[in-house]
């Protein structure tokens, strides 16, 4: 066979898009950032990406040469770590199994006569569809590879469906028109499975029909690991029948990943919304992640994730303080954010007060001292009550509006300045604020007597 049969080429590339859709859904910061948020489950843009695969290694004339091919294309998408992942290498894996030197021209004959453990799937195809995403997916949960892949259906009713699925390289089993006919094929085949492969030790039973729990009983008195695999409107759920857990697998295609702006617009109009409906001013974290997954069909540590590799969603927002500020007691308790917008609305309406505060910062005095820096957190509070009539303030958003000003944590000034203790206790040793703990936190303010 030439390694320019377009076939083989077909076969590989399909195998590629298959591990680049799997690493987009489970691991994305693997990709490389232009590449994120592409859909590559939509079929424009995997047909692209095949098309490509295809065309360069087409161009090889070795087998080796097309696997030296295939790993620089695949450096030009994923990053360096990506390669030491198990999606790659069973990609590789794949690709190795489709090398035409080490085919034998007896394909059915060489699968008996192998020595190692293989898994066998048996599709109903009158009854449950598996796209090769879903396929993909499976392969990642068995522990020997699918080696054997037989689907049953009346074909002449079936449109295309066969020659689709040919390609993907199932064997195909007809069955007359009429009901339970496929399936009674099915238990017909499967239960004599581990007769014609002695080898099987994994069995994917691919229906939603309850009659097939005899034929997944059978197999498993036969000493076989059997996945029962049912469909459940938009989800696939796949029942061990050794640890009895179910592994649940959405077929929805793979929402796009917002910008990190985009994201914190949404995050924003959620805090709103649970503000006004709480009538609370600090939301837990724990609660706008289930809504926010809710809404978006995605999860914040996704969003996290792929924008800011191995952050948190706590690290990433202190970054952005004018925007969204974090409150925590402690590392264990309960992470709570709320929008430092709230202590500025009444100076959007006017130009006056945020150019003054643009001024400001560009004049700002070095803090060399504790005088220093008690004396800048007097002007930080004093500014803020000039805009809010807050008389105190939650020491979280001082925090917060001191990084904004300075350009650094509060609790790295304190570092530099040799200050020893918290923020909160060195806020009580300053004679010219007020500190006092309402409920679980702390509020600051100016002492009327103060300087």
């Amino acid at each position: 066979m030439s390694y320019h049969d377009s076939a083989l080429l077909q076969k590989i590339s399909v195998e590629i898009c298959q591990s680049i859709i799997a690493i987009q859904k489970q691991q994305p910061e693997f990709l490389i950032a232009k590449y994120r948020t592409i859909n590559w489950q939509i079929s424009t843009n995997k047909s692209a990406l095949s098309t490509k695969f295809t065309a360069i290694l087409s161009q090889t004339q070795s087998w080796d040469e097309l696997l030296q091919k295939l790993q620089s294309s695949l450096k030009a998408v994923l990053v360096p770590a990506a390669f030491d992942s198990q999606i790659l290498s069973d990609l590789i894996s794949a690709v190795e199994q489709l090398n035409p030197e080490n085919i034998d021209v007896n394909t059915n004959h060489l699968l008996q006569r192998q020595s190692a453990s293989i898994t066998i799937l048996l599709l109903d195809a009158e009854n449950l569809q598996l796209n090769t995403n879903t396929e993909k997916f499976l392969t990642t949960i068995c522990h020997c590879p699918v080696q054997v892949k037989i689907a049953f259906a009346n074909w002449s009713n079936r449109g295309k469906l066969d020659v689709e699925l040919h390609e993907r390289g199932y064997d195909l089993i007809h069955v007359p028109a009429g009901r339970d006919n496929a399936d009674g094929k099915m238990i017909a085949v499967g239960s004599s499975i581990h007769e014609r492969y002695p080898h099987v030790k994994e069995v994917f039973v691919c229906s939603s029909d309850k009659v097939m729990t005899n034929l997944c009983n059978t197999l498993q008195q036969n000493g076989i690991l059997v996945y029962q695999v049912t469909q459940h409107g938009e989800n696939i759920k796949v029942f061990n029948s050794l640890t009895s857990e179910t592994i649940n697998y959405s077929l929805k295609p793979l929402p796009e990943i917002p910008s990190i702006e985009q994201f914190l617009l949404q995050m924003k109009g959620l805090i709103k919304l649970q503000q006004k409906q709480t009538k609370s001013y600090w939301i837990k974290l724990s609660i706008l992640s289930k809504l926010f997954k809710s809404k978006h069909q995605l999860t914040i540590s996704q969003i996290i994730a792929h924008h800011f590799p191995g952050k948190q969603a706590k690290d990433v927002f202190i970054h952005y303080p004018s925007e969204i500020v974090v409150h925590q007691i402690d590392e264990k308790s309960e992470l709570y954010v709320t929008l430092f917008e709230h202590h500025q609305s009444k100076s959007e309406n006017t130009q006056d007060n945020s150019q003054q505060e643009i001024l400001t910062s560009k004049v700002l005095s070095p803090i060399n001292s504790p005088a220093d820096l008690e004396q800048a957190i007097k002007n930080i509070l004093t500014n803020l009550s000039k805009v809010d009539n807050h008389k105190s303030l939650d020491i979280s958003i001082l925090a917060s509006k001191f990084y904004q000003q300075y350009g650094k944590p509060i609790t790295e000034q304190i570092k530099q300045l040799k200050i020893g203790g918290s923020f909160a206790k060195f806020l009580h040793s300053c004679h010219s604020l007020q500190i006092q703990q309402v409920g679980k936190k702390w509020e600051v303010g100016v002492k009327k007597s103060g300087l």
